[in-house]
Protein backbone atom coordinates (compact mmCIF):
# COMPACT_ATOMS: atom_id res chain seq x y z
CA UNK A 1 0.00 0.00 0.00
CA UNK A 2 1.10 3.55 -0.69
CA UNK A 3 0.21 6.01 2.05
CA UNK A 4 0.37 9.80 1.85
CA UNK A 5 0.66 11.52 5.24
CA UNK A 6 -0.13 15.23 5.25
CA UNK A 7 1.64 17.04 8.09
CA UNK A 8 5.00 15.96 9.52
CA UNK A 9 4.76 17.27 13.07
CA UNK A 10 4.72 15.52 16.43
CA UNK A 11 2.07 13.03 15.25
CA UNK A 12 2.38 12.91 11.47
CA UNK A 13 6.08 12.04 11.29
CA UNK A 14 6.00 9.21 13.88
CA UNK A 15 2.86 7.80 12.22
CA UNK A 16 4.43 7.96 8.76
CA UNK A 17 7.53 6.26 10.11
CA UNK A 18 5.53 3.42 11.67
CA UNK A 19 3.70 2.76 8.40
CA UNK A 20 7.04 2.74 6.57
CA UNK A 21 8.54 0.37 9.13
CA UNK A 22 5.60 -1.95 8.49
CA UNK A 23 6.59 -2.20 4.84
CA UNK A 24 4.37 0.39 3.17
CA UNK A 25 5.56 3.04 0.74
CA UNK A 26 5.02 6.35 2.50
CA UNK A 27 5.32 9.90 1.27
CA UNK A 28 5.27 12.52 4.00
CA UNK A 29 3.98 15.91 2.93
CA UNK A 30 4.66 19.22 4.60
CA UNK A 31 4.74 22.81 3.37
CA UNK A 32 7.80 23.54 5.51
CA UNK A 33 10.83 23.00 3.27
CA UNK A 34 13.11 22.67 6.29
CA UNK A 35 11.10 19.69 7.55
CA UNK A 36 10.97 18.01 4.15
CA UNK A 37 14.67 18.55 3.43
CA UNK A 38 15.64 17.16 6.83
CA UNK A 39 13.42 14.11 6.33
CA UNK A 40 14.95 13.28 2.96
CA UNK A 41 18.35 13.33 4.67
CA UNK A 42 17.04 10.91 7.29
CA UNK A 43 16.97 13.60 9.96
CA UNK A 44 14.32 15.13 12.21
CA UNK A 45 13.92 18.58 13.74
CA UNK A 46 11.75 17.58 16.71
CA UNK A 47 12.65 15.77 19.92
CA UNK A 48 11.09 12.34 20.42
CA UNK A 49 12.56 9.22 21.95
CA UNK A 50 13.89 6.75 19.31
CA UNK A 51 12.29 8.66 16.41
CA UNK A 52 15.60 9.80 14.92
CA UNK A 53 16.86 6.24 14.55
CA UNK A 54 13.58 5.01 13.08
CA UNK A 55 13.42 7.84 10.53
CA UNK A 56 17.00 7.26 9.50
CA UNK A 57 16.24 3.56 8.99
CA UNK A 58 13.07 3.89 6.91
CA UNK A 59 14.44 6.73 4.78
CA UNK A 60 17.55 4.69 4.03
CA UNK A 61 15.40 1.78 2.84
CA UNK A 62 13.44 4.10 0.57
CA UNK A 63 10.10 3.39 2.24
CA UNK A 64 9.71 6.96 3.55
CA UNK A 65 10.43 10.19 1.73
CA UNK A 66 9.35 13.79 2.04
CA UNK A 67 7.52 16.01 -0.42
CA UNK A 68 6.12 19.52 -0.52
CA UNK A 69 3.02 18.34 -2.40
CA UNK A 70 0.76 15.25 -2.18
CA UNK A 71 0.91 12.31 -4.56
CA UNK A 72 -1.56 9.69 -5.71
CA UNK A 73 -1.82 6.98 -3.05
CA UNK A 74 -4.09 4.29 -1.64
CA UNK A 75 -4.66 6.09 1.64
CA UNK A 76 -4.33 9.69 2.78
CA UNK A 77 -3.82 10.61 6.42
CA UNK A 78 -4.32 14.22 7.49
CA UNK A 79 -2.26 15.06 10.58
CA UNK A 80 -2.02 18.84 10.47
CA UNK A 81 -2.37 21.27 13.41
CA UNK A 82 -5.77 22.40 14.66
CA UNK A 83 -4.81 25.35 16.86
CA UNK A 84 -7.08 27.53 18.94
CA UNK A 85 -7.75 31.16 18.07
CA UNK A 86 -7.59 34.05 20.52
CA UNK A 87 -11.37 33.77 20.73
CA UNK A 88 -11.02 30.12 21.83
CA UNK A 89 -12.37 28.79 18.54
CA UNK A 90 -10.99 25.92 16.47
CA UNK A 91 -8.77 27.12 13.61
CA UNK A 92 -9.50 24.58 10.86
CA UNK A 93 -7.68 26.28 7.99
CA UNK A 94 -4.88 23.68 7.89
CA UNK A 95 -7.39 20.82 7.69
CA UNK A 96 -9.26 22.61 4.93
CA UNK A 97 -6.04 23.26 3.03
CA UNK A 98 -4.90 19.64 3.36
CA UNK A 99 -8.26 18.33 2.14
CA UNK A 100 -8.28 20.66 -0.83
CA UNK A 101 -4.70 19.70 -1.70
CA UNK A 102 -5.44 15.98 -1.97
CA UNK A 103 -8.66 16.25 -4.03
CA UNK A 104 -6.83 16.14 -7.41
CA UNK A 105 -5.09 12.89 -6.39
CA UNK A 106 -8.10 10.94 -5.13
CA UNK A 107 -9.08 7.75 -6.95
CA UNK A 108 -11.84 5.19 -6.54
CA UNK A 109 -11.15 2.93 -3.55
CA UNK A 110 -9.01 5.46 -1.66
CA UNK A 111 -9.34 5.99 2.08
CA UNK A 112 -8.97 9.42 3.71
CA UNK A 113 -8.33 9.53 7.46
CA UNK A 114 -8.38 12.65 9.60
CA UNK A 115 -6.01 12.22 12.56
CA UNK A 116 -5.98 15.87 13.59
CA UNK A 117 -7.98 16.46 16.76
CA UNK A 118 -11.08 18.31 15.61
CA UNK A 119 -14.53 19.42 16.78
CA UNK A 120 -17.25 16.80 16.48
CA UNK A 121 -18.79 17.02 13.03
CA UNK A 122 -15.60 18.02 11.19
CA UNK A 123 -15.54 14.92 8.99
CA UNK A 124 -19.25 15.13 8.08
CA UNK A 125 -19.64 18.86 7.76
CA UNK A 126 -16.21 20.12 6.69
CA UNK A 127 -14.25 17.33 5.00
CA UNK A 128 -17.00 15.48 3.17
CA UNK A 129 -18.14 18.44 1.00
CA UNK A 130 -14.53 19.21 0.05
CA UNK A 131 -13.65 15.62 -0.86
CA UNK A 132 -16.91 15.20 -2.78
CA UNK A 133 -15.43 17.62 -5.34
CA UNK A 134 -13.37 14.66 -6.54
CA UNK A 135 -16.56 13.26 -8.06
CA UNK A 136 -16.30 10.13 -5.92
CA UNK A 137 -19.20 8.95 -3.78
CA UNK A 138 -18.06 9.25 -0.16
CA UNK A 139 -18.74 6.02 1.69
CA UNK A 140 -18.82 3.72 -1.33
CA UNK A 141 -16.13 4.90 -3.75
CA UNK A 142 -14.13 6.98 -1.28
CA UNK A 143 -13.83 5.86 2.34
CA UNK A 144 -13.59 8.55 4.99
CA UNK A 145 -13.34 8.89 8.75
CA UNK A 146 -11.47 9.96 11.86
CA UNK A 147 -8.92 7.99 13.86
CA UNK A 148 -7.39 10.03 16.70
CA UNK A 149 -4.09 9.14 18.31
CA UNK A 150 -3.78 8.56 22.06
CA UNK A 151 -0.11 9.21 22.72
CA UNK A 152 2.08 11.40 24.91
CA UNK A 153 5.34 13.08 23.88
CA UNK A 154 8.37 11.05 24.88
CA UNK A 155 6.54 7.75 24.37
CA UNK A 156 4.87 8.30 21.02
CA UNK A 157 6.36 5.35 19.14
CA UNK A 158 5.60 2.91 21.94
CA UNK A 159 2.07 4.15 22.44
CA UNK A 160 1.24 4.24 18.72
CA UNK A 161 1.80 0.49 18.79
CA UNK A 162 0.41 -0.53 22.17
CA UNK A 163 -2.47 1.86 22.87
CA UNK A 164 -6.00 1.10 21.74
CA UNK A 165 -7.38 3.09 18.83
CA UNK A 166 -10.74 4.20 17.47
CA UNK A 167 -11.61 3.88 13.79
CA UNK A 168 -14.52 6.23 13.21
CA UNK A 169 -16.03 6.14 9.74
CA UNK A 170 -18.78 7.97 7.88
CA UNK A 171 -20.22 4.47 7.50
CA UNK A 172 -19.36 0.95 8.65
CA UNK A 173 -17.32 0.16 5.54
CA UNK A 174 -15.19 3.25 6.04
CA UNK A 175 -14.55 2.34 9.69
CA UNK A 176 -13.49 -1.17 8.68
CA UNK A 177 -11.14 0.19 6.00
CA UNK A 178 -9.53 2.55 8.52
CA UNK A 179 -9.08 -0.23 11.07
CA UNK A 180 -7.47 -2.48 8.46
CA UNK A 181 -4.95 0.22 7.57
CA UNK A 182 -3.74 0.70 11.14
CA UNK A 183 -3.58 -3.00 12.00
CA UNK A 184 -0.19 -3.25 10.30
CA UNK A 185 1.44 -1.77 13.42
CA UNK A 186 -1.23 -1.25 16.11
CA UNK A 187 -1.15 -4.09 18.62
CA UNK A 188 -3.80 -2.57 20.88
CA UNK A 189 -7.52 -3.04 20.31
CA UNK A 190 -9.08 -1.08 17.44
CA UNK A 191 -12.70 -0.13 18.10
CA UNK A 192 -15.11 0.76 15.32
CA UNK A 193 -17.36 3.81 15.67
CA UNK A 194 -18.97 6.54 13.63
CA UNK A 195 -16.84 9.59 12.84
CA UNK A 196 -18.64 11.99 15.19
CA UNK A 197 -18.28 9.64 18.14
CA UNK A 198 -14.56 9.20 17.40
CA UNK A 199 -14.09 12.98 17.20
CA UNK A 200 -15.88 13.66 20.48
CA UNK A 201 -14.19 10.72 22.21
CA UNK A 202 -10.75 12.27 21.76
CA UNK A 203 -12.00 15.61 23.03
CA UNK A 204 -13.79 14.02 25.98
CA UNK A 205 -10.70 12.07 27.06
CA UNK A 206 -8.54 15.18 27.27
CA UNK A 207 -11.34 17.19 28.82
CA UNK A 208 -11.66 14.64 31.62
CA UNK A 209 -8.01 15.24 32.48
CA UNK A 210 -8.41 19.01 32.22
CA UNK A 211 -11.34 18.99 34.66
CA UNK A 212 -9.42 16.79 37.10
CA UNK A 213 -6.41 19.14 36.97
CA UNK A 214 -8.70 22.14 37.47
CA UNK A 215 -10.04 20.47 40.60
CA UNK A 216 -6.48 19.98 41.85
CA UNK A 217 -5.62 23.61 41.08
CA UNK A 218 -8.72 24.84 42.87
CA UNK A 219 -7.78 22.69 45.86
CA UNK A 220 -4.32 24.26 45.80
CA UNK A 221 -5.86 27.73 46.08
CA UNK A 222 -8.12 26.61 48.91
CA UNK A 223 -5.25 24.97 50.77
CA UNK A 224 -3.09 28.09 50.55
CA UNK A 225 -5.84 30.04 52.28
CA UNK A 226 -6.40 27.30 54.87
CA UNK A 227 -2.80 26.61 55.82
CA UNK A 228 -2.91 23.08 54.40
CA UNK A 229 -0.35 21.41 52.13
CA UNK A 230 -2.31 20.44 49.01
CA UNK A 231 0.24 17.80 48.01
CA UNK A 232 -0.18 16.00 51.32
CA UNK A 233 -3.94 16.37 51.03
CA UNK A 234 -4.09 14.85 47.52
CA UNK A 235 -1.76 12.04 48.51
CA UNK A 236 -4.07 11.10 51.38
CA UNK A 237 -7.21 11.46 49.26
CA UNK A 238 -5.73 9.14 46.65
CA UNK A 239 -5.40 6.40 49.27
CA UNK A 240 -9.14 5.93 48.71
CA UNK A 241 -9.60 3.06 46.22
CA UNK A 242 -11.94 5.06 43.98
CA UNK A 243 -10.25 8.48 44.10
CA UNK A 244 -7.51 9.66 41.75
CA UNK A 245 -7.00 13.42 41.98
CA UNK A 246 -4.40 14.77 39.54
CA UNK A 247 -1.65 17.18 40.55
CA UNK A 248 -1.85 20.98 40.60
CA UNK A 249 0.64 23.20 38.85
CA UNK A 250 1.29 26.59 37.24
CA UNK A 251 -1.17 25.89 34.41
CA UNK A 252 -1.99 23.43 31.66
CA UNK A 253 -0.23 23.49 28.30
CA UNK A 254 0.34 21.44 25.20
CA UNK A 255 -1.69 21.07 22.06
CA UNK A 256 -4.24 18.67 23.59
CA UNK A 257 -5.46 19.28 27.14
CA UNK A 258 -5.18 23.06 26.90
CA UNK A 259 -7.01 23.16 23.55
CA UNK A 260 -9.44 20.26 23.10
CA UNK A 261 -11.98 21.27 25.78
CA UNK A 262 -12.54 24.57 23.97
CA UNK A 263 -13.71 22.60 20.91
CA UNK A 264 -16.53 21.18 23.01
CA UNK A 265 -17.36 24.56 24.53
CA UNK A 266 -17.44 26.11 21.06
CA UNK A 267 -19.99 23.57 19.82
CA UNK A 268 -22.37 23.95 22.78
CA UNK A 269 -21.40 26.79 25.15
CA UNK A 270 -24.73 26.82 26.92
CA UNK A 271 -24.39 23.21 28.04
CA UNK A 272 -20.62 22.82 28.48
CA UNK A 273 -20.51 25.01 31.60
CA UNK A 274 -18.39 22.71 33.76
CA UNK A 275 -15.91 22.24 30.92
CA UNK A 276 -15.72 25.99 30.36
CA UNK A 277 -15.14 26.69 34.06
CA UNK A 278 -12.38 24.09 34.28
CA UNK A 279 -10.60 25.74 31.37
CA UNK A 280 -10.88 29.15 33.03
CA UNK A 281 -9.45 27.76 36.29
CA UNK A 282 -6.45 26.20 34.56
CA UNK A 283 -5.90 29.27 32.40
CA UNK A 284 -5.86 31.38 35.57
CA UNK A 285 -2.88 29.60 37.12
CA UNK A 286 -0.06 31.64 35.51
CA UNK A 287 -1.67 34.79 36.90
CA UNK A 288 -2.14 33.13 40.29
CA UNK A 289 1.52 32.07 40.42
CA UNK A 290 2.61 35.56 39.34
CA UNK A 291 0.64 37.01 42.25
CA UNK A 292 2.28 34.56 44.64
CA UNK A 293 5.69 35.55 43.30
CA UNK A 294 4.83 39.23 43.84
CA UNK A 295 4.17 38.51 47.51
CA UNK A 296 7.40 36.53 47.89
CA UNK A 297 9.60 39.33 46.47
CA UNK A 298 7.57 42.27 47.79
CA UNK A 299 10.38 43.31 50.15
CA UNK A 300 13.08 43.31 47.45
CA UNK A 301 14.00 46.33 45.35
CA UNK A 302 14.17 45.51 41.61
CA UNK A 303 14.05 41.74 42.06
CA UNK A 304 15.58 39.32 39.60
CA UNK A 305 13.68 36.08 38.99
CA UNK A 306 15.01 32.93 37.34
CA UNK A 307 12.53 30.40 35.95
CA UNK A 308 13.51 26.77 35.51
CA UNK A 309 11.69 25.10 32.63
CA UNK A 310 9.55 26.64 29.88
CA UNK A 311 8.15 23.63 28.00
CA UNK A 312 4.57 22.56 28.64
CA UNK A 313 5.60 19.31 30.37
CA UNK A 314 8.78 17.61 31.65
CA UNK A 315 11.49 16.21 29.40
CA UNK A 316 10.08 17.31 26.02
CA UNK A 317 10.94 20.20 23.71
CA UNK A 318 7.32 21.22 23.06
CA UNK A 319 6.43 24.75 24.20
CA UNK A 320 2.96 24.94 22.60
CA UNK A 321 0.45 26.62 24.92
CA UNK A 322 3.08 26.59 27.68
CA UNK A 323 1.75 28.29 30.84
CA UNK A 324 5.32 29.03 31.88
CA UNK A 325 5.85 31.26 28.87
CA UNK A 326 2.71 33.15 29.88
CA UNK A 327 4.01 33.37 33.44
CA UNK A 328 7.30 34.82 32.22
CA UNK A 329 5.46 37.38 30.10
CA UNK A 330 3.37 38.41 33.12
CA UNK A 331 6.45 38.78 35.32
CA UNK A 332 8.18 40.96 32.74
CA UNK A 333 5.04 43.06 32.39
CA UNK A 334 5.18 43.63 36.15
CA UNK A 335 8.66 45.10 35.72
CA UNK A 336 10.74 42.22 37.06
CA UNK A 337 14.06 41.19 35.60
CA UNK A 338 13.48 37.62 34.39
CA UNK A 339 15.84 34.95 33.11
CA UNK A 340 14.83 31.43 32.14
CA UNK A 341 16.51 28.10 31.55
CA UNK A 342 15.34 24.94 29.84
CA UNK A 343 17.60 22.14 28.55
CA UNK A 344 15.06 21.17 25.86
CA UNK A 345 13.74 24.51 24.56
CA UNK A 346 15.62 26.38 21.85
CA UNK A 347 17.00 29.66 23.14
CA UNK A 348 16.85 28.69 26.81
CA UNK A 349 19.67 26.11 27.03
CA UNK A 350 22.35 28.40 28.56
CA UNK A 351 24.21 27.96 31.82
CA UNK A 352 21.71 27.61 34.63
CA UNK A 353 24.07 28.91 37.29
CA UNK A 354 24.88 31.99 35.24
CA UNK A 355 21.15 32.60 34.76
CA UNK A 356 20.52 32.50 38.49
CA UNK A 357 23.56 34.61 39.45
CA UNK A 358 22.56 37.65 41.46
CA UNK A 359 18.95 36.57 41.50
CA UNK A 360 16.36 36.84 44.24
CA UNK A 361 13.96 34.03 43.43
CA UNK A 362 14.29 30.69 41.69
CA UNK A 363 10.97 29.42 40.28
CA UNK A 364 10.69 25.73 39.41
CA UNK A 365 8.16 25.79 36.59
CA UNK A 366 8.79 22.45 34.86
CA UNK A 367 10.09 19.41 36.69
CA UNK A 368 12.63 18.18 34.14
CA UNK A 369 14.42 15.11 35.50
CA UNK A 370 17.86 16.65 35.17
CA UNK A 371 16.93 19.45 37.57
CA UNK A 372 16.98 16.98 40.44
CA UNK A 373 20.78 16.88 40.18
CA UNK A 374 21.16 20.66 40.48
CA UNK A 375 23.71 21.88 42.98
CA UNK A 376 21.33 23.85 45.19
CA UNK A 377 24.11 24.92 47.52
CA UNK A 378 26.00 26.48 44.61
CA UNK A 379 22.84 28.17 43.34
CA UNK A 380 22.04 29.61 46.75
CA UNK A 381 25.52 31.06 47.09
CA UNK A 382 25.29 32.68 43.64
CA UNK A 383 21.98 34.39 44.34
CA UNK A 384 21.47 37.71 46.07
CA UNK A 385 18.42 36.40 47.93
CA UNK A 386 18.24 32.59 47.83
CA UNK A 387 14.49 32.02 47.65
CA UNK A 388 12.85 29.11 45.86
CA UNK A 389 9.26 28.71 44.68
CA UNK A 390 8.46 25.12 43.75
CA UNK A 391 5.28 24.88 41.65
CA UNK A 392 5.59 21.10 41.18
CA UNK A 393 6.49 19.77 44.64
CA UNK A 394 9.73 18.67 43.00
CA UNK A 395 12.45 19.62 45.47
CA UNK A 396 12.53 18.35 49.04
CA UNK A 397 11.96 21.23 51.42
CA UNK A 398 14.58 19.99 53.88
CA UNK A 399 17.24 19.70 51.15
CA UNK A 400 16.49 23.16 49.76
CA UNK A 401 16.52 24.80 53.18
CA UNK A 402 19.72 23.01 54.14
CA UNK A 403 21.31 24.47 50.98
CA UNK A 404 20.35 27.94 52.18
CA UNK A 405 17.06 28.59 50.38
CA UNK A 406 13.89 29.99 51.83
CA UNK A 407 11.43 27.48 50.37
CA UNK A 408 7.94 28.27 49.08
CA UNK A 409 5.51 25.72 47.64
CA UNK A 410 2.51 26.17 45.36
CA UNK A 411 -0.51 24.92 47.27
CA UNK A 412 0.86 25.73 50.72
CA UNK A 413 0.79 29.06 52.50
Amino acid sequence: MKICVIGLGYIGLPTASMFAKSGHEVVGVDKNEKIVDALNLGKIIIEEDCLDGLVKEVVATGRLRGSLVPEAADAFIIAVPTPITEEKKADMRYVVSAAEDIVPYLRKGNTVILESTSPAGTVDELLMPILAKSGLAVGSELYLGHSPERVIPGKILYELVHNSRIAGGVNRKSAEKIADIYRCFVEGEIYLADARTAELCKLAENTFRDINIAYANELAKICEKSGINVWDLISLCNKHPRVNIHQPGPGVGGHCIAVDPWFIVESDPGTARLINQARLINDSMPEYVAEKIARIVADICSPKITVLGVTYKPDVDDTRESPILELIARLKAQGYSVTAHDPFATGFEGDIYESAKGGDLLVLGVNHKQYISLDLLRLARLMRQPRLLDTRNFFERETAEKAGFTYFLLGQR
